[in-house]
């Protein structure tokens, strides 16, 4: 039998998936409910198969392969496996440019 894996949520995974359930939720409760469900099933997901994620192309580039990412479109989940847990860093949108993303959020934390 597979080992299973914990699926936590960082800080700022956390923060990105409730700015973007909210934002959401403005114009359509409904959708962000729909949105917030299908998210964070697909995280679970992880639980049994947490290597199945592709490495984050962008940070590839930059020879940095610790971080996985899956599709939820139009959203990216990007994570990081230590076993037995996977953390899932962000919920990011695939319409933006991830570089602008993670300048934005390291402005943030200064």
């Amino acid at each position: 039998m597979a080992s299973r894996f914990r699926i936590e949520w960082t800080e700022a995974a956390s923060s990105d998936l409730e700015d973007i359930i909210r934002f959401i939720a403005r114009d359509s409760p409904l959708n962000a409910a729909k949105l917030y469900k299908r998210l964070r099933t697909r995280a679970q997901t992880l639980r049994n198969l947490p290597a199945r994620g592709r490495v984050v192309p962008e940070l590839a580039n930059l020879e940095i392969t610790a971080y996985l990412e899956l599709s939820v479109p139009p959203y990216r989940l990007i994570y990081r496996i230590e076993k037995p847990r996977v953390f899932v860093h962000a919920v990011l949108d695939a319409r933006r440019d991830l570089r602008e993303l993670l300048a934005e959020r390291l402005l943030r934390s200064r």
